[in-house]
């Protein structure tokens, strides 16, 4: 896998983490409301998996980018310092959120 399919990975994994609890709040804020709304809390028990799905996809992107060299033709777009900074950037860009959206039912408490 690339680490784009590894962080894409990664961010499916989080949305799925925080299903049960992100997205009630983020629908009742929308003004979207209903018994069914409540629902979501079911995928509560999936939330350790998804967890050990996000951290793992983050830890193979973070390895692909960092702890492995390249393995590209001279000329191609992957053997470009440039490109890779930007990986390197987009890396970061999404996992800090990601990482902020997995922690939310942790956080939260802070904020009531």
């Amino acid at each position: 896998m690339n680490p784009k399919q590894t962080l894409m990975a990664a961010v499916l994994a989080g949305i799925g983490a925080s299903l049960c609890c992100v997205a009630p709040l983020v629908l009742l804020s929308l003004g979207i409301g209903g018994a069914w709304v409540a629902m979501l809390t079911a995928f509560e028990p999936l939330r350790p998996t998804f967890l050990g799905l996000a951290a793992l996809f983050i830890g193979l992107s973070f390895r692909k980018l960092y702890l492995t060299n390249p393995t590209c033709e001279t000329g191609k777009p992957c053997a470009e310092e440039e490109m890779i900074r930007k990986q390197r950037l987009i890396f970061w860009g999404v996992t800090i959120p990601l990482i902020g959206l997995l922690a939310f039912p942790w956080i939260a408490p802070f904020f009531y």
